[in-house]
């Protein structure tokens, strides 16, 4: 029996990360204005690339939206059922899933972000099975593999069996409050997605008592102390709550979804996107980058991170990569994961990490085999 399976790119997904957008939804224009590149298509191939030889049969969109990708990849079984125009929307995604779900297709392999998740979801409920190649600027969905190669991974492995399948949460996040630093999500329903452990992300837990609020005081007061303590070294702080008490520590605000820059205990530049960055670090002889995993999902970079590109992150070096995280979010996390969009750069980060988890406070956590290339 031949599996076929409907395949389709969201082209703009992820183009805001990296110039500080946060999310591409309503600002392609603006992303497009601040040097952001097209990324989906690359990632959908690194996908597609490992799924060449394998017997399956492809039906897919025009153009960007998926044929470029299959011909890219050297796949010649499938079939375009879809004709896209040059400015694609969530309209198209919606139209082509509906046709995928009218030819019986057994899996939708679909790449993007949230948003592009919700569209497919909506389309088919939960009557098709679904699979996300991550590309977008925010991915909390459980729909998603962790790497465009673990996409690849658990279709191989899993032969798109029904015992491989699972209720897996779609989230909807309000895009103005995220821009605004306010994350905001909530359940907007769930599609049957193929999963493989350690190969899918979970969906990000919000996780507030007081436990957690001490364990991010003893962060904070630990890393405030080391960064006063190194007045050489400029400190790129990024995203989360955990982080935020660093700053707090320091005495300034953080901006909660974005990346900032601290030399001496004090705030240098706020918000900043790549460029920004990379001007930033061009200047400074030691650089470090302070991250925090995603609860429950185990990202430590790659999902909401994309202003530390893999140029940012080899010019800070991984040796020099912080990772906090409450002793509550890590027991929820039994398996962290990297995504930097660069195999080499993925496999030097090793197969484990240390984690700052409280005052002078470290866990080793493994590396989970998704990292990509691996």
């Amino acid at each position: 029996m031949t599996f076929t399976i409907g395949f389709l790119v969201n082209p703009i997904a992820g183009m805001g990360g990296a110039v500080g957008l946060k999310g591409t939804d309503g600002l392609l224009n603006e992303a497009i204005r601040r040097g952001a590149r097209p990324e989906a298509g690359n990632r959908a191939l690194g996908t597609l690339r490992k799924l060449k030889n394998a017997p399956f049969r492809y039906l897919s969109c025009s153009g960007s939206m998926g044929e470029d990708i299959l011909k890219a990849a050297g796949i010649t079984g499938f079939e375009v059922v879809y004709q896209t125009v040059r400015n694609t929307s969530s309209e198209d995604t919606r139209n082509a899933c509906a046709v995928f779900e009218a030819r019986g297709v057994d899996l939708i392999l679909f790449c993007g972000g949230d948003g592009t998740a919700r569209d497919v979801y909506d389309t088919v409920l939960d009557r098709v099975p679904i699979l996300g190649i991550p590309a977008g600027v925010k991915m909390y969905s459980a729909v998603f593999a962790t790497t465009p190669e673990s996409a690849a991974d658990i279709i191989l492995q899993t032969g798109v069996l029904v015992r491989h399948l699972r209720d897996a949460e779609v989230v909807d996040v309000d895009e103005e409050a995220y821009r605004d630093g306010d994350l905001r999500t909530r359940l907007h329903g769930y599609a049957r997605s193929l999963y493989l452990p350690g190969l899918v992300q979970g969906t990000k837990h919000v996780l507030e008592d007081q436990d957690e609020s001490r364990a991010k005081e003893g962060i904070g007061r630990f890393l405030a102390e080391v960064i006063l303590g190194t007045p050489d070294i400029l400190y790129l702080i990024g995203p989360g709550s955990t982080t935020g008490a660093i700053a707090r520590e320091l005495g300034f605000q953080k901006t909660i979804l974005g990346f900032d820059a601290v030399k001496m205990g004090r705030l240098v530049s706020s918000d900043l996107n790549e460029e920004e960055i990379s001007r930033l670090l061009l200047n400074e002889e030691k650089s470090r980058l302070i991250v925090s995993i995603i609860g429950a999902q185990g990202s430590v970079i790659g999902r909401g991170t994309r202003q530390v590109s893999p140029k940012v992150l080899r010019m800070i070096g991984i040796d020099n990569i912080i990772v906090v995280a409450t002793p509550h979010k890590l027991s929820e996390t039994p398996v962290l994961f990297v995504d930097t969009g660069d195999k080499d750069l993925d496999k030097a980060f090793g197969q484990y990490i240390s984690v700052i988890s409280g005052y002078q406070i470290a866990q080793r956590k493994r590396i989970g085999v998704m990292t990509s290339g691996g």
